[in-house]
C-alpha cells in the first residue's frame, strides 16, 4: 500500500492506494464519525463490491443507497433519492456517507454530504481509474444541468480516499482508456517527466500491469494533491487541472450526457487545447503531434464530433464555470509540462481550432 496526504490543515486527509483495501476496516472505520454509515453506490458497482465494503463497515450499521448507473443520472432528481433514503432512515449529522463507485457516484455522494443537515462526513472509495486519479481527490462535488456540466455543486473535502486497485480488474476497456485521459493530463500541465514515462508505458497501462497502474495512480494523485493544497477552491492555479475540459464539457453537453465518457471528451479537448496553444505561438508542432499520438495510443478520440459545429461549440463553451466577467478563460500549454490560464484568445484562432479539430 502507498499512502499520500492531501495537506489542508485541520481538513487534511490520507489517500491510500493498493490492492485489497476494500476489505480493510482499519483504513475505513477510523474516518466514520458516528454510529452510522451510509454507502452510496450504483447498480453496476454494487453487485461487485458492496458486500466487501459492507463487511468492513459492519460495526456501523451501514445503510445502502443504490442509484442508477450513468452520467445521464447525475441530476438533482437522482440526488434527491439520496436525501429521501437518509431522511427515511433518520440519519443524523454524524452519519458518514461512503461513496462506492466512479466519478458520478463520488460527485453526487459528496454533494449530498455537503448538503445533508448542512454537512456530514464522507469517504471516497473510487472504483474507476478516472475517479481514482481525479474526481475522488480534491473535494469537487456536484451534479449536471441540461445547460452545463457540473454547474451545481460545492467544494467539500472527504475524510479519506481509499483506492483499491483490484477494482480496476472489472473495469471495461473503454472506461480504462477514459481514465487514462486524466492521467495524461497531469503530465501535460505540470510533470514533463511523467509525460515521458507515460509515452514509454502506455501499452503496459492498457494491459493493466498492476505495478505500472499503481505507479500511474500514485503520481497522478500526488500531482493533484499538490495543486489542491495550493489552491483548494480554484481561485488561481487549480484551474490548470481543467486542461481540455472547456472543450470537453461542451462535447459532453452537446452530445447528451453519457454519449461520450468524460475522459473521452477531455482527451479530444486536450488535443484541441494543444492545437490552440500552437496557434498562439507557444507549443511546437512536434509537441502537438506528441500529445495527439499519446492520446490516440490510449485508444481515445483526438477530435470533436463532426455533428458539433464551431458555432454550436462556442455556444456551449460560453456556459462554463471558467467564464468570468463574460470572458471565457482557457487552460493552454506553454510547453509540455507547463500550463497557462488565459482569456486572451483571438476569436479567429479559436475558430480555426474548432473547425479543423472536428472528426471527418
Amino acid at each position: 500500500m502507498r499512502t499520500l496526504q492531501l495537506e489542508l490543515g485541520e481538513r487534511s486527509y490520507p489517500i491510500h492506494i493498493g490492492p485489497g483495501l476494500l476489505a480493510r476496516p482499519d483504513l475505513i472505520t477510523p474516518h466514520v464519525a458516528g454510529r452510522r454509515a451510509a454507502i452510496v453506490t450504483n447498480t453496476t458497482v454494487g453487485p461487485l463490491y458492496l458486500e466487501t465494503l459492507r463487511a468492513a463497515l459492519a460495526g456501523h450499521d451501514p445503510l445502502v443507497i443504490t442509484l442508477p448507473d450513468g452520467e445521464e443520472f447525475k441530476t438533482l432528481e437522482t440526488l434527491n433519492r439520496v436525501f429521501d433514503a437518509l431522511l427515511t432512515a433518520r440519519c443524523d449529522r454524524r452519519t458518514t456517507i461512503v461513496a462506492l463507485g466512479g466519478g458520478v457516484v463520488g460527485d453526487m455522494a459528496g454533494f449530498a454530504a455537503a448538503c445533508y443537515q448542512r454537512g456530514v462526513p464522507f469517504i471516497q472509495v473510487p472504483t474507476t481509474l478516472l475517479a481514482q486519479v481525479d474526481s475522488s481527490v480534491g473535494g469537487k462535488t456536484g451534479v449536471n444541468h441540461p445547460l452545463g456540466k457540473n454547474m451545481i455543486g460545492a467544494f467539500y473535502q472527504p475524510r479519506a480516499v481509499i483506492i483499491d486497485t483490484d477494482t480496476l480488474a472489472s473495469l471495461p476497456d473503454r472506461e480504462l482508456s477514459a481514465g487514462l485521459a486524466e492521467v495524461i493530463k497531469y503530465g501535460l500541465i505540470r510533470d514533463p517527466e511523467f509525460f515521458d514515462w507515460l509515452e514509454a508505458n502506455i501499452d503496459r497501462l492498457l494491459d493493466r500491469d498492476p505495478e505500472v497502474l499503481s505507479c500511474a495512480i500514485e503520481c497522478s494523485c500526488r500531482n493533484k494533491a499538490e495543486v489542491v493544497a495550493a489552491d483548494e477552491r480554484e481561485g488561481g492555479v487549480r484551474a490548470i487541472l481543467n486542461l481540455g475540459h472547456t472543450f470537453g464539457h461542451a462535447i459532453e453537453t452537446g452530445m447528451g450526457y453519457g454519449a461520450w465518457l468524460h475522459g473521452e471528451a477531455v482527451a479530444a479537448g486536450m488535443v484541441m487545447a494543444a492545437d490552440l496553444s500552437q496557434r498562439l505561438g507557444w507549443l511546437s508542432g512536434g509537441d502537438v503531434a506528441r500529445v495527439e499520438r499519446l492520446i490516440a495510443r490510449a485508444r481515445l478520440p483526438v477530435a470533436a464530433p463532426a455533428r458539433l459545429t464551431p458555432e454550436r461549440m462556442r455556444e456551449l463553451m460560453n456556459v462554463d464555470k471558467k467564464v468570468l466577467d463574460a470572458r471565457l478563460r482557457f487552460v493552454l500549454l506553454k510547453r509540455i509540462g507547463e500550463a497557462v490560464i488565459t482569456a486572451d484568445v483571438p476569436p479567429g484562432q479559436l475558430g480555426r481550432t474548432l473547425a479543423e479539430r472536428r472528426a471527418a
